[in-house]
């Protein structure tokens, strides 16, 4: 392993090694998903934000030219017809930087995967 790679302890510390436009979504996206899951633990995991909530919740990530956001493949599948315009995987897909970063979908998604984590208790 490369002993020069960071190793990021908070979503803080994550958030602020980006340039300000990467931040402010950033952290819209952690406001969006703190305030749809209140009960939830901020965590680094995989050295990218999570949120665990009676489990894995989401993840999400600033790449060069996308935010990846990983709510997990029940996410994804439940939302399949709205995240069809994007590259979805199993469990993650890409909004591009150059389009409006879709803030109501992810919170709709987040909402989803809290009552889904919840109901596994």
């Amino acid at each position: 392993m490369n002993k020069n790679i960071k190793k990021f302890e908070t979503i803080d510390e994550y958030i602020n090694t980006f340039p300000k436009n990467i931040q402010e979504i950033l952290g819209r996206i952690r406001q969006i998903i703190s305030k749809a899951a209140p009960g939830a633990e901020e965590t680094i995991s995989y050295q990218i934000p999570t949120f665990k909530l009676n489990g894995n919740l989401v993840h999400f990530a600033a790449y060069k030219n996308h935010i990846g956001f990983y709510p997990t493949p029940t996410g994804i599948e439940t939302f399949k017809d709205k995240l069809s315009q994007y590259e979805v995987a199993k469990g993650s897909v890409k909004f591009p930087l150059n389009k409006a970063i879709p803030y109501n979908l992810i919170n709709k998604i987040v909402e989803y995967r809290v009552k889904e984590n919840l109901d596994k208790k």
